[in-house]
């Protein structure tokens, strides 16, 4: 191997660690806040550059129907909450906030993925319409799946994960074919540096990364939602204490994992084929690169992301049969230091 071979995997396996490091950040922020392992975050990868995919060939994307359905059992789960503890004392308008995000906000891109003219939209149009179908089924999933579980068990929780991701395949299976698909690049530029070929696409996923990672330091350290969801994470139990709902905290993780994964998805989808199923491969590259951070750090989590889409380039050269299955081992190392390093806490309830 010579430099230039060295600086283009160098290359590769930080752009795809740019991409790991936002899952990993999800994957972190999902943990500290709600305490679920959430396993079905590649879904929303996959989901999100299949959508872009079917806006790009100017199809209607199928997706929008699962979010309505998803919407409708939403609605009637927090109307029947809200029912056993208002009845309809105060009219509709406790009813209103459940209404706008449940039913309308779904019907209303179903609509407008059927109206606009979506293969002759600006290529950034069309990445923000994938990314706004995607988005609402993050709370839609805690809700449906989660929310009355928040006191669980975690392995309770991660039980729940694996059977969320089951269905999710099966219904992307359901939704976008067993054909894979890739989306047209942000960029075909390429630029000389150094001897070594930099590609526009690379530079795009670094510096949209770079600046989502810089934007979500400054809603957890400047926002007063972020400063809410901070306090869940450090001490549940104490921000319950002090009036944040848990509940809301948990639907707004959710939400977040969600954009996180959807744009993943929108920076990966030109890099890659995406299956229906290669969510869960790309989600456990994330989920590796948060274990090295211990699942609390998140500027940890990002750290080893990079180190495993460094690690997978490297390998994709030297043992290409054997890639996935040394990315995988690296957790083994890291699981046994931290846990004869690592102090035992009981679980809180």
């Amino acid at each position: 191997m010579d430099w230039q071979i060295a600086g283009i995997l160098a290359q590769d396996g930080v752009t795809s660690g740019a991409v790991y490091a936002l899952l990993a950040l999800a994957l972190v922020l999902v943990f500290s806040v709600t305490r679920v392992i959430f396993i079905p975050q590649g879904e929303f990868v996959a989901f999100g550059a299949l959508t872009l995919a079917a806006i790009q060939t100017g199809g209607v994307p199928q997706l929008t129907w699962l979010v309505m359905g998803m919407g409708a059992l939403a609605f009637l789960m927090d109307a029947a909450g809200t029912w056993r503890i208002a009845g309809m004392r105060h009219g509709v308008r406790p009813y209103l906030p459940n209404i706008a995000a449940n039913l309308l906000l779904p019907v209303s891109l179903h609509l407008l993925a059927r109206t606009l003219p979506l293969a002759a939209l600006p290529q950034a149009v069309q990445a923000l319409l994938a990314m706004l179908i995607v988005i609402p089924m993050g709370p839609m999933i805690y809700r449906i799946a989660y929310q009355r579980l928040s006191g669980a068990t975690t392995l309770v929780l991660l039980i729940v994960s694996v059977a969320v991701h089951v269905l999710l395949t099966g219904i992307g299976l359901l939704v976008f074919g067993a054909e894979g698909s890739r989306t047209a690049a942000f960029s075909d530029a390429a630029f000389e540096l150094g001897g070594l070929r930099v590609t526009g696409q690379s530079i795009w996923v670094l510096a949209i990364s770079a600046l989502l990672i810089f934007l979500l330091y400054l809603y957890f350290d400047r926002t007063l939602s972020g400063k809410a969801l901070r306090a869940t994470a450090v001490n549940r139990l104490g921000a319950r204490i002090v009036g944040i709902g848990a509940n809301q905290a948990g639907k707004l993780a959710f939400t977040l994992a969600a954009a996180i994964g959807a744009l993943s998805g929108v920076l990966i989808g030109p890099i890659t084929t995406v299956f229906y199923d290669s969510g869960f491969l790309i989600g456990l590259k994330g989920f590796v690169g948060a274990i090295v951070g211990g699942l609390v750090s998140y500027p940890a989590a990002a750290a080893g992301a990079v180190l495993v889409g460094l690690l997978e380039s490297y390998s994709s050269f030297w043992a290409s049969a054997f890639k996935e299955v040394i990315v995988f081992t690296l957790i083994i190392p890291v699981l046994l230091w931290r846990s004869l390093t690592g102090k035992h806490a009981e679980e809180e309830h």
